[in-house]
């Protein structure tokens, strides 16, 4: 067994650069020195606070909300808008908003001064003195006080300062909201608002019923006169015109010319009928069939005709089951029977003969009406010119006439609705403003613990900046650059070939692990070049690692030495990828430091099965999650395509070579650096096979 040399390098890892970072222990510890300033100060805004809104008249917050919605109903509707489709709840966000500023407007706010005698409330009498924050704005030279303006004004001017109208978010309410000393005056105050501006809808609608009123009662007055001059004019054209009018008000030339048309249907209607119930039978008869039509066995001849015919039937089926085709009675039957039918025959032709009667007269009937419609046409023709002029008379009458009949029905409907109590605002009071028991203003608490949390905030980033400032809680610190991927590692100082890779010559693994802390949480991969002691080396590396409070693994991938059996624990990596095992009884604990341990198992692949395994980054990235510092014991990796998959997870490298064999550990350096593997070092040791495993001397 071999150990690591006993001499260490200067050059092995590049020296740290000096920085300085903020001290939080230090920046806490002077802070905590100067407590007391701190308090003092802190507890003096709060007494400070708490007097400034003790000093402060409270005031009360009474609130009424009112809700916008179309109250009119089939009753107390305008009649022209009854059979109007109009949605009776629906307003819009512009139309509640108008509502807000008709609630804020200055007539309804003076009528409610006035009515509740606010020039008699010191609270808003400007005779009575400024207020206390007017006078302390005064002594600075702040002062509110502006132009002169009068006692009206002022009080307006508290009165809109002390109320809020708004519209609730979502909906179509309206929230009256005043404040007051008085917490009864409040309510009062809100509750008159809501309620005088319910009557200023009111108000609005009955002025427009009165001026619409007005209006109809001129224009009715003057469509009168015009209704009954164009009804004179009617009736003296058609009695100049002998147009006279019959039932139906239609002219008498019209009715004899619609009544000539109908006779005319009828009559060709009647002739076709005829001619096509002859037709048919004709048919019937001339193909040899029964006629069976509904004319032809409608008829009384007819109808006794088939009765005698079944009768016969019946009969002669009676006998054919006795008698013979050529027996006498049989053959009578027959002959009967066919005598019946060459009667039906000749029954069905005299109905066609009549049919054909019947539209030989029809059609001379529908000649004669032709002719008389002709002449009734050529009487009418005459009359057309005199017609057109007595309908655009009667259109004229007829349109005044309904214009007077609407006018006069609108008349009716507007004096109805003159009276205060058939108009309904566009809005009702859903709740009404009671006095408040709680203060609005000041809230004492919240005020009092603001100030307090503001300046103890305040006074600790005061002091904290002045001590930044200062530059008395700053440290210095050691960082250590990492090595690029083109850099070269940086050999021990030894002649002729030092200038390639880095050495530690340490007999402990304490100088790697203080450059591993450097460096940061991830992993580190311990490789060697032949037969060297790098799983050794690797356990000693996350002994001193554990010993700083991080929380370390060492992973055994080192089939051929195996150091972690050594350690006791048996279970491992290889059961853990097979799925035998869970990681809780993969992991065991170090019994010689507080590092764990993931051995290399039970069940032992090659380094190859293990790197291209699918779950091995899966369990890479679950140590990283769990563990700030992770070291792997790898064999000798080159000649392995697989082990650029590992390169991906580390942070940095050692090789660990023979001394006296530097060739091949620089060789090895840039062979992994070919491979991805990034911050190489390279350790150096010899030979000792008369000591012990390199991890008891490092304990």
């Amino acid at each position: 067994m071999r150990r690591p040399s006993s001499k260490a390098s200067a050059e092995s890892i590049p020296a740290p650069a000096a920085e300085s970072e903020l001290d939080l222990a230090a920046l806490g510890r002077a802070l905590w020195a100067r407590k007391f300033r701190i308090l003092a100060v802190t507890l003096a805004a709060g007494v400070l606070s708490f007097l400034a809104v003790n000093m402060i008249t409270p005031r009360y917050k009474s609130e009424a909300r009112v809700l916008i919605e179309n109250r009119e109903t089939p009753y107390n509707q305008a009649q022209g808008e009854r059979n109007m489709e109009r949605d009776r709840t629906l307003l819009d966000a512009e139309a509640v908003q108008s509502q807000v500023q008709l609630a804020l407007s200055r007539d309804l706010a003076r009528g409610i001064i006035r009515d509740l005698k606010f020039a008699e409330r010191p609270e808003f009498n400007p005779n009575a003195g400024g207020s206390l924050l007017d006078g302390l704005l005064g002594l600075v030279g702040m002062s509110r006080a502006r132009a002169p303006m009068s006692d009206e004004d002022k009080i307006l001017e508290l009165y809109f300062e002390r109320l809020n109208v708004y519209q609730v978010d979502k909906s179509r309410v309206i929230s009256i909201e005043f404040q007051s000393q008085d917490a009864e005056f409040a309510a009062r105050v809100a509750n008159a608002v809501a309620e005088g501006y319910i009557k200023l809808q009111q108000q609005a609608k009955q002025d427009a019923i009165r001026q619409a009123g007005q209006w109809l009662a001129g224009e009715i007055e003057r469509l009168r006169t015009r209704v009954a001059e164009a009804e004179s004019k009617v009736e003296e054209f058609r009695v100049k015109s002998n147009l006279y009018v019959g039932p139906n008000n239609n002219s008498l030339s019209a009715q004899s010319l619609g009544e000539l048309n109908t006779q005319l249907a009828a009559a060709r209607t009647k002739k076709a009928d005829a001619e096509t119930k002859a037709r048919i039978i004709r048919d019937i008869l001339k193909s040899g069939r029964p006629v069976e039509t509904s004319e032809v066995l409608n008829s009384d001849l007819i109808r006794r005709l088939n009765e005698q015919r079944v009768t016969l039937r019946a009969q002669l089926a009676e006998q054919s089951s006795t008698l013979l085709d050529q027996h006498p009675r049989i053959k009578e039957l027959r002959a009967q029977i066919a005598d019946l039918e060459a009667q039906t025959r000749i029954a069905a032709d005299k109905m066609a003969r009549g049919y054909e009667n019947d539209a030989r007269i029809a059609s001379a009937q529908a000649d004669a009406i032709l002719v008389a419609l002709d002449q009734q046409k050529k009487m009418s023709g005459s009359l057309n010119s005199q017609d057109v002029q007595l309908r655009a008379l009667e259109r004229d009458a007829k349109s005044q006439r309904d214009l007077l009949e609407t006018y006069l029905s609108r008349y009716r409907d507007t004096v109805a609705r003159e009276t205060p109590d058939a108009v309904q605002a566009d809005a009702r009071i859903i709740s009404r403003a009671i006095p408040s028991t709680k203060v609005h203003f000041p809230k004492k608490l919240p005020i009092v613990f603001i100030v307090t949390i503001g300046v103890l905030v305040a006074m600790t980033g005061f002091l904290a900046a002045s001590q930044l400032l200062r530059g008395e809680v700053y440290r210095p610190v050691e960082t250590v650059p990492a090595l690029a991927e083109d850099e070269a590692p940086i050999a021990p100082a030894m002649p002729k070939k030092a200038a390639a890779a880095n050495f530690e010559e340490s007999p402990r693994a304490g100088p790697l692990a203080a450059q591993v802390r450097m460096m940061g949480r991830g992993i580190v991969v311990v490789t060697r070049t032949a037969s060297e002691p790098s799983s050794e080396l690797a356990l000693d590396l996350a002994r001193e690692l554990s010993e700083s409070a991080a929380h370390t693994v060492f992973v055994d991938l080192d089939a051929e030495t195996m150091v972690s059996r050594k350690a006791g624990v048996q279970s491992g990596i290889g059961d853990l990828l097979l799925g035998k095992i869970s990681f809780g009884d993969a992991i065991g604990r170090d019994p010689k430091s507080r590092a764990h341990i993931l051995g290399a198992g039970r069940v032992t692949p090659d380094i190859a099965a293990i790197l291209s395994a699918d779950r091995f980054s899966i369990v890479l990235g679950a140590l990283a999650q769990s563990y700030d510092h992770i070291v792997i014991a790898a064999p000798n990796l080159l000649g392995y395509s697989c082990a650029s998959r590992l390169a991906r997870f580390a942070r940095g490298t050692v090789v660990v070579t023979l001394e006296g064999h530097s060739d091949a550990g620089i060789a090895a350096a840039d062979a992994l650096r070919g491979m991805g593997f990034p911050n190489i070092a390279v350790v150096a040791v010899a030979p000792e096979p008369d000591v012990k495993a390199p991890e008891a001397t490092a304990a």
